[in-house]
């Protein structure tokens, strides 16, 4: 097995989550942590098998790394990201990967000229859920409708409260409810379905100026999907994709688990049960892998994630510019 050195961007419950899930790949030797501090690097390295700490992101493009997960806040993705794939790294990013459809062109520009991997670090393209998703879309007949949420009270809605400005809810570092949130339900709209004919987006801005919650319909000839999400309350209800023959239910639409599927007489066949999130994340670590250290044969499947992540950036800026969310460039 052919051994890599896989390096971190970004000290958070994240990195800690992927870093569970690379060491489960024997042909990923952990490496550095980049950090604002040396202190805290040092620490989180100690806490999480790493060797050695960066404070300065030209050291880690000059380091001998062969490639890097990024987690940093999405205000820095494509300013990291481009310093690192012009230094020959390879890159798996934290979504949004991009919030600007010319910015990840250009990236992926880079990565494909320089015979790099360059891809989102999201578990809907590389969980075998779904390709069970995907097949039992087949079986419920003529899909008019479906509706993709995801709604989770931010642990952060106290700071808010308290009129305080937490990252996850400060636009000027491109966060907010759609890029947190939202980009899960974009991903199965968008694979499922194709690219919408129109998008209609609608949001609630919060003190901040971030979008605290959205809702957005994509309609297509045949067919509407209503995507809604939120960091500013919590859903208790299922996701679904209604066809004239039954009904799919998805309880978890970021990690795809809990996957049923109902006939019109209400008989339920289970598609997909829970995972762990280290197994999950697993899925893409391996992909990672894979892409790096047998292009050849991947290659298909690498393209359709590249694309794939080119659709949802291009429909998420659709989506904020339908709703006039400032996201500084």
């Amino acid at each position: 097995m052919r051994k890599i050195k896989i390096s971190v961007i970004g000290t958070s419950w994240i990195t800690e989550a992927f870093l569970s899930a690379v060491v489960l790949n024997k042909g990923f030797i952990l490496d550095a942590v980049l950090s604002r501090t040396r202190e805290r690097g040092n620490d989180f390295a100690a806490k999480n098998g790493l060797t050695r700490t960066f404070t300065l992101l030209g050291d880690l493009c000059d380091s001998d790394t062969d490639c890097v997960y990024v987690a940093s806040p999405n205000l820095l993705h494509y300013e990291q990201c481009k310093a690192l794939l012009l230094s020959g790294k390879h890159i798996i990013c934290e979504k949004p990967i991009s919030v600007s459809l010319k910015e990840y062109s250009e990236l992926v520009n880079i990565a494909q000229n320089n015979s790099l991997i360059f891809i989102e670090a999201i578990m809907y393209m590389h969980t075998p859920s779904r390709t069970a998703l995907r097949q039992a879309v087949t079986k419920i007949g003529i899909i008019y409708s479906a509706h993709f949420d995801y709604s989770q009270l931010s642990s952060k809605y106290r700071a808010l409260l308290q009129g305080k400005n937490p990252n996850i809810f400060n636009p000027s570092l491109k966060t907010g409810s759609l890029n947190d949130l939202g980009v899960y339900c974009v991903y199965p709209a968008l694979d499922l379905f194709s690219y919408p004919e129109k998008i209609t987006a609608k949001h609630h801005r919060i003190s901040t100026g971030a979008d605290g919650c959205g809702s957005s319909l994509f309609e297509y000839t045949d067919k509407l999907v209503t995507i809604t999400y939120s960091k500013v309350g919590q859903s208790r209800g299922v996701s679904q994709i209604i066809g004239d023959k039954g009904t799919i239910t998805i309880e978890s639409i970021s990690q795809l688990t809990g996957i049923s599927l109902f006939d019109n007489k209400g008989r339920k066949t289970i598609i997909s049960r829970d995972m762990t999130k280290t197994q999950l994340m697993g899925y893409e670590a391996q992909s990672f892998y894979n892409f790096i250290t047998n292009p050849d044969k991947n290659n298909e499947r690498l393209l359709e994630c590249v694309k794939q992540a080119e659709n949802v950036v291009r429909a998420m800026e659709e989506m904020r510019a339908g709703y006039s969310i400032s996201i500084s460039q």
